[in-house]
């Protein structure tokens, strides 16, 4: 995972819009399994749950609070790192709700929780693995990713000899259980997510590599 924070200066215009293209691919990708997950009904993802408790703390919408949330996160990473926030950052941090809006708009009326319960968990786990297939797209275009997935990214980095499936697991239980302790809503869902997502994006992650690689000339 090192890789992440290569430098990327030498990087021509042409070069920097063929890796945002394939950035906006991967996190299309990972916010429609997102929004198969969340269509199941059975528990929101990990870092949304440690929004909820947020937003009940503070009074404010949920949406409100991913933003300065994510912000702050932005800040505090350009501050401390090098190498991490990039262009693609910024698109990850406001491109992705409008994304889950519009599949949300495309499957609601196919999967949601009137539907039944095998669907339900097929979906759920349908979209764990789409979301992190995309998930490692958007790393591997190495034009940057969301500021909550930074987290697991650099603490990787720096945390050298531990897998970055486990880092993302322990950042994802983190998130959940500093999420309900503050009101957020645990569903079975969430533990599949906390467990499986790092793992998932790791399987992907040299399987999405080379192509995008070579799209790259990198």
């Amino acid at each position: 995972m090192a890789q992440f924070a290569s430098d990327t200066s030498g990087r021509s215009a042409a070069d920097w819009a063929k890796a945002l293209v394939i950035l906006l691919i991967g996190l299309t990708v990972a916010h429609l399994g997102v929004t198969l997950f969340l269509q199941s009904a059975l528990g929101t993802d990990t870092f949304t749950v440690f929004i909820q408790g947020l937003s009940r703390v503070f009074g404010l919408t949920v949406g409100t609070v991913h933003v300065i949330v994510l912000c702050i996160l932005m800040v505090v990473m350009l501050a401390t790192t090098k190498g991490y926030v990039k262009p693609g950052t910024v698109v990850c941090a406001f491109c992705g709700g409008p994304i889950i809006d519009l599949f949300t708009w495309m499957l609601q009326g196919a999967i949601n929780e009137a539907s039944p319960m095998a669907l339900r968990v097929v979906s759920m786990l349908v979209g764990c693995v789409v979301l992190a297939l995309g998930m490692s797209i958007v790393i591997n275009s190495n034009a940057g990713t969301g500021p909550n997935d930074l987290v697991a990214i650099i603490l990787s980095d720096k945390l050298e000899q531990i897998e970055f499936r486990w880092v993302r697991v322990g950042c994802d239980l983190f998130f959940v259980a500093a999420g309900f302790l503050l009101g957020g809503t645990v569903g079975v869902g969430t533990v599949v997510a906390a467990f499986c997502t790092g793992p998932l994006v790791q399987f992907w992650l040299p399987k999405t590599a080379a192509p995008i690689r070579a799209i790259l000339g990198e």
